[in-house]
């Protein structure tokens, strides 16, 4: 949380991790990126993270609402939402040779 002129400002971040060597991705959203990003290469986590991993992350964004995020989460998750997240990061899969 971050204070500016006395308006408490939460965020919560949504994020795409990849393991190339797997071709795995993982959509989540956490309200501390730097120690989920930590937790889910440490294995502690859920199962998919811990079996799959190490992850690199290439893809975030930032909500100020909690249920934005989740809400995001849940359409990236989504057939149409990995197409729209594809399409933002054509550039780096293409030049990553994940695409």
């Amino acid at each position: 949380m971050k204070t500016q002129h006395s308006v408490v400002i939460e965020k919560y971040v949504l994020c795409l991790l990849f393991r190339k060597s797997k071709k795995k991705l993982y959509i989540g959203y956490t309200n501390d990126l730097k120690r989920r990003f930590t937790e889910h290469n440490n294995k502690q986590g859920g199962d998919f993270t811990a079996k799959n991993g190490p992850w690199k992350l290439i893809f975030y964004e930032c909500h100020i609402n909690e249920l934005d995020a989740r809400v995001m989460e849940k359409f990236y998750k989504s057939g149409y939402g990995r197409e729209v997240l594809k399409d933002k990061l054509k550039n780096y899969l293409s030049h990553s040779g994940i695409v």
